[in-house]
């Protein structure tokens, strides 16, 4: 149902008198655009998982998951998890109330659990699959909401970024003394990647440049169109016209805030990672952060990888952090899918 309205309420951001000068592509162009959108990021994510368990005794992955894993600390982190969706959907609604939209509440929070189940499929289409749900359940403006979406995701970033350098900062010390005590330079640790594992590095790099690329030839797209552009830069704008600015800025750290927890407390659920601590969590949390760039499926593989490797210099067995990430990623994006079908249902059912 979702689907079929997310193109619709696409084809009226290009409206019909609008003429572009590039020629519209053909019906079969377009399936085969969405086909290679579609399978690329899963055979990305699928290679890359392939190669980091190709060798691994899943017996023993299975005896971890099954008798040695603490499931209270993972049931523990569910409600933080839920609760980052919750306050991104909170704080959606604060963005789109300057600029004259009034969503309901509950529809705002229902259509960002439905914009993270919906990216698990299809990588990046949550952004417009919300907007589309706002649109047919409060007839909410699509290209104003997909502005309010693009001023979330910059803010985001800066967040991120700002993190990324605190803690990164913070924890040099860390390294150069792991450096020091185990006397391994940096030429030395970075040449215990195999070729494998630089070639993987690489396509990661590569996936993500294609990501940028293809964002900005839709960005370019969507200026052809005026009506479309006045609508997503009125949204980009309703920062500036937010009511309450200390309520976002809670918002937005509450939001960061409950992703870490919601990932550092599957920590305890296991004996070999329990004893890591509070900037082992940090260092990891924020590299995975940045590893879901790369558009694959909820960051299937490239987070398993970057977040296994660090877990690896922290002093953590290889097999144990590969347990570790297989057991985490796998439970919470199930934890993601629950939550989108929990929405699909209440929104078809509730009017």
């Amino acid at each position: 149902m979702y689907s079929a309205e997310l193109i619709v309420n696409l084809r009226r951001v290009i409206p019909n008198g609008g003429k572009l000068s590039a020629p519209h592509p053909t019906m079969k162009g377009l399936i085969y655009q969405r086909i290679i959108k579609t399978l690329l990021p899963l055979v990305l994510g699928g290679g890359i998982l392939y190669w980091m368990y190709r060798n691994t005794d899943f017996g023993s992955l299975k005896h971890i998951f099954l008798d040695e894993m603490n499931w209270w600390w993972m049931f523990l982190s569910f409600p933080f998890g839920i609760m980052a969706q919750v306050f991104r959907g909170w704080r959606w609604k604060q963005t789109l109330e300057p600029i004259g939209e009034k969503p309901r509440t509950w529809v705002a929070v229902n259509a960002i659990y439905m914009s993270y189940a919906a990216s698990l499929i299809i990588p990046r289409i949550g952004e417009f699959t919300r907007c589309a749900v706002l649109k047919r359940k409060d007839g909410i403006s699509f290209t104003k909401s997909l502005g309010t979406v693009v001023t979330e995701r910059a803010v985001d970033t800066l967040l991120m970024l700002l993190m990324t350098t605190v803690i990164l900062l913070s924890q040099m010390p860390l390294f150069l003394t792991f450096f020091e005590q185990t006397g391994t330079s940096l030429d030395v640790f970075l040449g215990r990647f195999t070729a494998t594992g630089w070639l993987v590095t690489a396509i990661c790099g590569l996936a993500t440049l294609l990501c940028l690329w293809i964002f900005r030839r839709h960005l370019a797209f969507y200026n052809k169109v005026k009506a479309s552009v006045e609508g997503v830069v009125e949204g980009v704008m309703s920062l500036k016209k937010v009511k309450n600015i200390p309520l976002f800025v809670f918002y937005s750290f509450a939001i960061w805030v409950s992703y870490f927890l919601h990932y550092y407390l599957t920590f305890f659920c296991f004996d070999f990672t329990s004893s890591l601590g509070l900037d082992a969590a940090l260092v990891t949390f924020i590299v995975g952060t940045v590893a879901v760039i790369v558009p694959t499926p909820n960051g299937a593989g490239p987070w398993h990888f970057a977040v296994k490797t660090m877990l690896v210099l922290y002093g953590l067995h290889e097999t144990d952090a590969l347990a570790f990430v297989l057991v985490v990623h796998t439970v919470q994006t199930m934890l993601v899918a629950a939550l989108g079908i929990y929405a699909s249902i209440r929104l078809t059912a509730a009017k």
